[in-house]
């Protein structure tokens, strides 16, 4: 679900003018799944920005206040909800804690960094939701700490039916700032592709393996 549609192209204008997305059908990118896509997406470059930077903490907080409400505590992904979810934290006066990918090794094997009480309710930061995995993995870990999870508010996802799925699975709400389409829409409407790449960047939309297999055949 998108917050604001106004909001979203916004954010999809700011994000490919910094450059943290970049788009490019004649050489995709390779995810560390060995996906190959047209789209890369790291929005901690917006944290260099300190207006962008600021805007986006705005409305994540907006987000917030608008579809959840007594939020007890906020949890940032490990790594790129870390700073964000830091900095919503501090704005809103609640207390933070990050979720790691994996059990720290040593000392006092945390996977959650920080205090958080059983039955808090907390809603978690995301920088990028792609397939929902790594993302849901953060609140399974929470809900498993005695949290409730409340949801979850990200700066972009790609909008995958995967996502979807596995969000719906997890009966966990998932609010965006932007999506795919609102900063493709922004990406035709300020000339950063042409109509032609438009087809191939939503056939990519429709079925990433399927163009991903296409790519590497050629």
């Amino acid at each position: 679900m998108i917050y604001n549609k106004e909001i979203a192209e916004k954010i999809g204008s700011y994000l490919l003018e910094i450059k943290a997305i970049k788009l490019n059908n004649a050489n995709p990118f390779t995810w560390a799944s060995g996906l190959r896509s047209p789209i890369y997406c790291d929005n901690r470059v917006a944290l260099s920005y300190p207006e962008i930077r600021s805007y986006i903490k705005k409305q994540l907080v907006g987000a917030i206040r608008d579809n959840f409400s007594n939020v007890d505590a906020i949890a940032g992904v490990a790594t790129a909800g870390i700073p964000q979810g830091a900095l919503v934290a501090e704005e809103l006066g609640l207390p933070f804690v990050y979720v790691r990918s994996s059990t720290k090794a040593h000392g006092m094997t945390n996977k959650i960094e920080g205090k958080l009480d059983i039955g808090q309710k907390v809603v978690v930061i995301e920088d990028l939701v792609s397939t929902g995995k790594s993302s849901l993995n953060a609140v399974m870990a929470l809900r498993d700490s005695g949290a409730i999870v409340e949801g979850m508010v990200a700066i972009f996802t790609y909008g995958l039916d995967i996502a979807e799925e596995n969000f719906a699975e997890k009966n966990c709400k998932l609010i965006a700032l932007c999506d795919y389409n609102a900063m493709i829409n922004k990406a035709i409407s300020e000339n950063y592709v042409t109509a032609e790449d438009e087809i191939s960047l939503m056939e990519w939309r429709k079925d990433p393996k399927k163009w991903s297999d296409g790519v590497m055949m050629q």
